[in-house]
C-alpha cells in the first residue's frame, strides 16, 4: 500500500469533523476542488471508501469512522513529536514538566530541581502549570508530568510512583464539617465537588488551576477532596479534615512510553531519589524502595 501523506490525512480529518467540504476547505485555507481531489486520492491509496457524498450531505463510512479516530490520534502524535523535538534541539534545549499548582507531594519540587541542575549537561526545566497536565503530555507541551493516580488517566504512559498520600476534604472554616476530627465519604453526600479536565463529569464548577479551587471553596460554591499535602496551600479561611475512607492517592512522575531522552532519564533518576529520601523520612520502614526501576527503560 502506498504511504499515506500527512497532509492528505489532515485534510480528511477536517472534512470528517465538519462533514462539509466547503466549511472544511475554508478552515484549511484551500479551495474546495483540490480538497475533493486529495480525499479521492486518499481513498485510492487505501482502497476503501471513506465518505458517502450526495448533493445534500456528507456522511462517514465505517472505514471513515475508523480513520477519523485513528488518523486524528496519529496527527496529534506527530504534532506532539514536533514540539518535543524542537524543545530538545539547539542551544535553547529545555525539559518541560507539567503539574497542577501544589501537586508535588508536599514540596518535593525544589529539591528535585536542585538535584537535577547538578546533573551534567542538564537542560533547564520549563514549568507548565495547570489542571491539564496529562493533556500537556499528550500534545507535546510537556516531556514529563507530576500526576496523582488514580485521579489521572495514565494510559500509554510510563510512570514512577513517588509518594502515597491519604486524602482530606477542604472546606470553609464556617462549614458544617469544619470542626470534625475526621469525616467519611458518606458525610460528603450532597456536597458539590469540582470538575476538572481529568474528571469532567459532575455538577460542580470546572476548575483548571489551584487558585480557582481555593477561591470557590472559600465562596461556599463547593468542597474538594485533595491529597493531604495540599494543607500547606490553605488560606486562613479554609481548613482540611481527614477522610480516612477515601482511597489514598499516589503522586507519580509520568512520561510517554516511547521517550528515550537522556535529559528525561536524568530527571526521572533524580526525582525517584528525592522521593525515596522523603519516604524514608516519613516512613523509615521502607516506603519508596525500588523507586529507580523504570529509569533503565529510558537509557
Amino acid at each position: 500500500m502506498d504511504v499515506v501523506e500527512t497532509r492528505e490525512l489532515a485534510y480528511f480529518v477536517e472534512v470528517a469533523r465538519e462533514l462539509h467540504f466547503g466549511r472544511a476547505a475554508e478552515r484549511l485555507g484551500i479551495a474546495q476542488p483540490p480538497l475533493s481531489r486529495a480525499i479521492a486520492r486518499l481513498e485510492r491509496r487505501l482502497g476503501v471508501r471513506l465518505l458517502e457524498r450526495t448533493s445534500r450531505r456528507v456522511t462517514l463510512t465505517p472505514a471513515g469512522e475508523t480513520l477519523l479516530a485513528e488518523g486524528g490520534a496519529a496527527l496529534a502524535a506527530v504534532e506532539a513529536a514536533v514540539r518535543r523535538t524542537r524543545r530538545a534541539g539547539g542551544s535553547g534545549a529545555r525539559l518541560a514538566l507539567a503539574m497542577k499548582p501544589g501537586g508535588d507531594g508536599g514540596g518535593l519540587l525544589p529539591e528535585i530541581l536542585a538535584g537535577y541542575e547538578r546533573e551534567p549537561e542538564a537542560p533547564p526545566v520549563e514549568m507548565v502549570f495547570g489542571y491539564g497536565a496529562r493533556q500537556a503530555l499528550d500534545d507535546g507541551r510537556a516531556d514529563a508530568a507530576l500526576l496523582y493516580a488514580p485521579r489521572a488517566d495514565l494510559t500509554g504512559l510510563a510512570v514512577e510512583e513517588l509518594v502515597v498520600e491519604p486524602q482530606v476534604v477542604v472546606v470553609p472554616r464556617t462549614h458544617r464539617l469544619a470542626g470534625r476530627a475526621q469525616v467519611s465519604m458518606a458525610d460528603l453526600d450532597g456536597e458539590v465537588l469540582p470538575r476538572t479536565p481529568y474528571r469532567p463529569d459532575g455538577d460542580g464548577p470546572m476548575v483548571t488551576e489551584g487558585g480557582q479551587v481555593m477561591q470557590l471553596i472559600a465562596l461556599g460554591r463547593m468542597v474538594a477532596v485533595l491529597p493531604r499535602s495540599y494543607r500547606r496551600l490553605l488560606r486562613d479561611d479554609l481548613t482540611a479534615v481527614p477522610v480516612p475512607d477515601a482511597p489514598p492517592t499516589t503522586l507519580v512522575l509520568a512520561w510517554p512510553e516511547e521517550s528515550r531522552s537522556r535529559a528525561l532519564a536524568a530527571f526521572v533518576r533524580v526525582t525517584a531519589a528525592v522521593a525515596a529520601r522523603h519516604n524514608a523520612r516519613e516512613a523509615p520502614a521502607g516506603a519508596g524502595a525500588g523507586a529507580l526501576r523504570a529509569v533503565a527503560d529510558l537509557r
